[in-house]
């Protein structure tokens, strides 16, 4: 069965290897959709009609689009642009007994670690090389097997099969080079086409450059670096470039270091999105009270991957809420509300679904085995609007290469068209309609 929205990701994930490279792909393709860039530091001149989008750190970005006349309020999808991975340090080479060169990382995120280990890696990120008195940023891709983490053969750790506890300084450094192999950041700064020692910041990651698959009987299973999360923005931004004109402003969101608990400026806990809604509301002409009047009949879905049923850890997954690969879109739900997700919530997901002609799944963790939380709860303490939270299933969440159902995106994008294509009126107290 041919999947076409899935083999677009794929391409995409392969070509957009760090959260720079992602934001810089999704800034073109808007472009190329007829999206005007906004710069935070401008003042902004919106229109009714006009098609915008805004970008912060080159890591996280907001785009949306305005109806002419009066709106009802925003629909909204948030997903974010990074992965676990491993951060490349400042003066990173380090020299073993003057016969090999290795690189000092550290871990992003909550990586699982032994993946790793003995498969193919490169290096890509964003360098910021000095122009006089000026920087520029220049994004940088090695785009070849450039680093190894060999694993420690089996006769020198005897209990290498009984479970070790990886130490990431010792264990997780990659192989670089031998002793006289040329320093990274001047490698880096002629790949981006300058002088050796033009570099004068950098944020460069490790990451896995294994080629997609496609497996399994019938070709169910598709597997991937970093799915999660970019199987989200991906359908995202799909969605939101094929919906149709609605009364709401239909606002696609990526925000970044969700995998480090997202507070950093360009983080879902940030001001960005509130920033921007405001000040494309101010441009409007609308007050600040009329603004807030926008926000009960706003939506947002919190797009962020969850945990499938697992084949040989069943017993990992709750009783009843166990989404499987190939299943369809997974509404997740959190008692804590570490998922944002509830009863009017939901609702208003199982029309948009129905109106996309998809099927949906529940999920709830394990009631002693605790998750975590995703973007959904952290944006709305800056913007407040119902939500709820949505994924696709999937195997290994936080390994360098991920499973999920090779027709699982098709189904994500179906979800986030329908939803940038319909606004959300308020009938009666705690009524809604999905218009």
């Amino acid at each position: 069965m041919e999947h076409p929205y899935s083999d677009a990701l794929v391409r995409f994930i392969q070509d957009h290897p760090s959260v720079y490279h992602v934001i810089e792909g999704q800034r073109r393709q808007l472009q190329a959709a007829g999206y005007e860039q906004l710069l935070e530091s401008r003042p902004w001149r919106l229109r009714p009609g006009g098609r915008y989008f805004v970008t912060r750190n080159g890591s996280a970005l907001i785009a949306f689009r305005i109806p002419e006349g009066d709106f009802r309020g925003f629909m909204m999808m948030a997903s974010h642009s990074d992965s676990p991975a491993l951060k490349i340090k400042e003066q990173p080479e380090i020299t073993v007994e003057g016969a090999y060169k290795k690189l000092n990382v550290e871990v992003y995120g909550g990586a699982l670690l032994a993946p790793w280990f003995d498969r193919p890696l490169s290096v890509a990120g964003r360098l910021y090389l000095r122009e006089g008195g000026a920087v520029r940023m220049q994004l940088v891709d090695f785009r070849r097997d450039l680093v190894l983490i060999p694993s420690l053969a089996i006769h020198m750790e005897p209990a290498a099969n009984k479970g070790l506890e990886w130490k990431a300084q010792r264990d997780l450094l990659p192989l670089y080079g031998l002793a006289d192999a040329q320093d990274l950041l001047a490698l880096a700064a002629r790949e981006a086409g300058a002088e050796p020692d033009a570099a004068a910041g950098h944020d460069l990651f490790v990451y896995n450059r294994q080629a997609h698959s496609v497996w399994g009987e019938g070709g169910v299973f598709l597997s991937s670096p970093r799915l999660d999360d970019l199987q989200c923005a991906f359908a995202s931004l799909q969605g939101f470039l094929e919906s149709g004109e609605s009364a709401s402003i239909p606002v696609h969101v990526v925000f970044d270091n969700e995998e480090i608990g997202s507070s950093t400026r360009q983080g879902a806990a940030s001001p960005f999105l509130r920033d921007t809604l405001r000040r494309l509301t101010e441009s409007l002409g609308l007050s600040e009270s009329e603004y807030l009047a926008k926000l009960p009949q706003s939506f947002l879905l919190s797009a962020d991957n969850v945990h499938a049923l697992h084949p040989n850890r069943p017993d990992k997954s709750d009783p009843v809420n166990r989404p499987r690969l190939g299943g369809g879109v997974v509404v997740k739900y959190s008692g804590s509300q570490k998922y944002t997700t509830d009863a009017a919530s939901a609702a208003i997901v199982s029309v948009l679904a129905e109106r996309a002609g998809i099927s949906l799944q529940t999920f709830a963790n394990h009631s002693d085995i605790p998750g975590g939380s995703t973007l959904g709860n952290l944006s709305a303490r800056q913007v407040a609007v119902k939500a709820a939270d949505v994924g696709v299933a999937q195997l290994a969440m936080h390994s360098p290469y991920e499973t999920c159902g090779s027709g699982d995106t098709e189904d994500l994008v179906a979800l986030a068209r329908a939803l940038f294509s319909a606004s959300l009126e308020e009938t009666g107290s705690d009524c809604w309609a999905v218009r």
